[in-house]
């Protein structure tokens, strides 16, 4: 059974918005999926993509064609492609990125180094995402307090 985070609750059960679990596929296989293509995809079509696996490279290589296929079906041409990270941050659970240190300031928290080790790769995923400047980052506080990672500096 696939996990949203309970900051995506808000749309989750319609999908209409691509949610952080189908987000790191994304990276993981290497496409850039534009909220529209999203959108031109049946709901049963975006439950198979969070469903399905995308963790070895063999099932990255999968769900890209998986999903290219269906984009292409839907658009007439492929989604864009993005440079796969081989050694993403979200799996790097030594190191804070900056950004996230830096966003979690803002609300008065620190992120310490065996909190950041705990968390699983898909939180770290989550908070490296909410964190970037050109997101919304609307729900980084919320995914602060979700993870428990609210203390006082």
């Amino acid at each position: 059974m696939t996990t949203f985070f309970e900051f995506e609750s808000d749309f989750v059960d319609s999908l209409r918005c691509i949610p952080m679990v189908v987000r790191m596929k994304l990276d993981t296989c290497g496409v850039k999926l534009k909220l529209s293509h999203w959108m031109q995809l049946s709901q049963t079509e975006r439950q198979v993509l969070v469903s399905m696996a995308c963790e070895t490279a063999e099932e990255a290589k999968i769900y890209r064609e998986f999903l290219q296929d269906l984009i292409t079906e839907k658009t007439g041409a492929p989604a864009g492609e993005l440079a796969i990270d081989p050694r993403p941050a979200w799996l790097d659970e030594t190191t804070i990125p900056e950004s996230v240190r830096e966003k979690a300031r803002e609300f008065g928290t620190e992120i310490t180094p065996q909190q950041w080790r705990e968390l699983t790769p898909a939180r770290r995923f989550a908070l490296i995402k909410l964190s970037r400047p050109s997101h919304e980052n609307l729900n980084f506080y919320p995914a602060l307090q979700e993870f428990n990672l609210l203390t006082k500096v």
